[in-house]
């Protein structure tokens, strides 16, 4: 049966996120019963990054065009052969696709480019399973801020919230607005406190113990404030760009101790997040996912300033591996040439049809 006509899938979504802690591997299973999406996720894994792939990501932006090409083509491989692992670990078979969101190196709508590393056609070159990836390039050609892409998954996997938040790299949030799908980056959220822990050689804050050792400090949260309402003028998509060149020359301030600036950047996030929550909705549902979800301390500043909405944080599962879970079911979308990314969510001039597929019909 071609994939175009199937109503049951069995997909391998692959996610690595900005924050650059590790890949994240799901199988998921997606039904299509009376015109409703259901899913379940099988096995999971995170492989996290050795420290040479970990220094590669993180300077890849600084390659020449040559080596850039060269890493585009080993990530891709890196890719397939921890799907390959993953595959021959739980003996899965019958895998109808592998959808891979790649690493993000460049993010620049406003100048037309977006660029995930990990060629796809080196991950089928591996495994021999049909891959789709590259899920954002027709975005950005649209006029579109190539992200937020989740939405659509929101919509169609996860409906009964009001809103779903994403505590990763960056936050952001999704929800309904008159029959829309709305959503958009809110602030840099892991990305941040993540860069702070590691000057104290942790690779996080666990539950944000340090963070809530400190103290506020209001100055330095009105100057990360004043980036974001810039940012608001226009809503576009937040990238590592901005994290680098506006928000770490704010929070790289010496003269206030690590613990302080991550209990100001928790502070932060948390207003950020509070600020953008409809007022109109006294006591939402909201879905918490992402690495964020595990820090108890930002959790509860979250809870705090959203009384009386109602926070759920789903099991482990769901909020480690949404994203992947999602990027499998754009995959699946692609494949029945369904919309799978949302102009309302992205600011394009059409909805549309992402990813480019390499291996059907092998």
């Amino acid at each position: 049966m071609m994939l175009h006509s199937k109503k049951k899938f069995r997909v391998i979504g692959i996610m690595s996120g900005t924050s650059l802690d590790g890949v994240d591997i799901a199988l998921c299973q997606f039904k299509l019963k009376k015109k409703t999406w259901y899913f379940s996720i099988e096995h999971t894994m995170t492989a996290h990054y050795p420290s040479s792939w970990e220094r590669k990501l993180s300077q890849a932006h600084l390659f020449s065009g040559n080596d850039l090409l060269l890493i585009h083509q080993e990530y891709g491989k890196y890719l397939g052969e921890l799907c390959f692992s993953f595959i021959k670990k739980n003996s899965i078979k019958n895998i109808d696709l592998i959808a891979s969101h790649g690493h993000t190196i460049f993010h620049q709508p406003s100048n037309g480019i977006t660029f995930q590393l990990g060629n796809g056609n080196a991950i089928y070159a591996v495994t021999k399973i049909p891959v789709a990836y590259d899920f954002r390039s027709l975005d950005i050609a649209l006029g579109g801020q190539g992200a937020p892409l989740v939405p659509i998954g929101d919509r169609l996997l996860f409906s009964e919230f009001d809103y779903c938040l994403n505590l990763g790299g960056i936050a952001n949030i999704s929800f309904e607005n008159k029959h829309e799908r709305k959503a958009f980056d809110i602030c840099f959220c892991n990305m941040a406190l993540n860069y702070l822990a590691a000057k104290l050689k942790k690779p996080f804050d666990e539950n944000g113990v340090i963070a809530s050792s400190g103290k506020m400090n209001e100055p330095l949260r009105k100057k990360i404030e004043s980036i974001y309402k810039t940012f608001r003028k226009t809503r576009p998509s937040l990238a590592r760009e901005q994290f680098e060149n506006e928000v770490k020359k704010i929070i790289d301030n010496n003269s206030i101790s690590v613990a302080d600036r991550l209990r100001t950047v928790c502070e932060s996030i948390a207003h950020e997040i509070a600020d953008c929550i409809s007022k109109k909705k006294k006591k939402s549902k909201i879905l918490i996912t992402g690495g964020g979800a595990h820090n108890r301390f930002l959790i509860q500043l979250i809870q705090t300033k959203l009384e009386p909405s109602k926070i759920i944080i789903p099991d482990k599962t769901i909020i480690d591996f949404k994203e992947a879970l999602i990027f499998a079911f754009l995959g699946v979308l692609k494949c029945k040439g369904k919309i799978n990314v949302l102009k309302s969510a992205t600011g394009a001039t059409a909805d549309s049809s992402s990813g480019v597929i390499v291996g059907i019909g092998e």
